[in-house]
């Protein structure tokens, strides 16, 4: 069975961007780490064929990704769009916010998340 997740030649990047976590990520992870969100294990710069993505919730196939400025033009969007297109495709759902969202209101993006909890 060909692996689609968290490839080999994929690793030392994934390290990179756990240790520079963008302040947005990191205040979202501490929300998230350790299973605190419902019980829902969530891993941070998890790779999906040759994407890396910010959080996977692999009990529910649930990405959620935070979008900072780099993300507002048109080549990141339509980047994004593909991104998603192909994650739907493996039957992952993908959730964005804006980081903005998640400092200013942190309630209302935990209670998305759990509102695409399958149960």
């Amino acid at each position: 069975m060909k692996r689609i997740h968290n490839k080999k030649h994929l690793e030392p990047y994934r390290k990179k961007l756990r240790k520079s976590l963008t302040p947005g990520e990191a205040f979202l992870w501490k929300q998230l780490q350790n299973s605190k969100l419902e019980g829902r294990k969530f891993r941070r710069q998890h790779s999906i064929e040759n994407y890396v993505v910010d959080f996977y919730c692999p009990s529910e196939r649930l990405v959620i990704e935070l979008d900072g400025q780099v993300h507002f033009n048109p080549v990141a969007q339509d980047y994004d769009k593909i991104r998603t297109e192909f994650l739907n495709s493996l039957g992952i759902k993908v959730l964005r916010f804006e980081n903005k969202m998640v400092f200013e209101n942190l309630e209302l993006v935990l209670e998305e998340i759990k509102l695409n909890f399958k149960n």
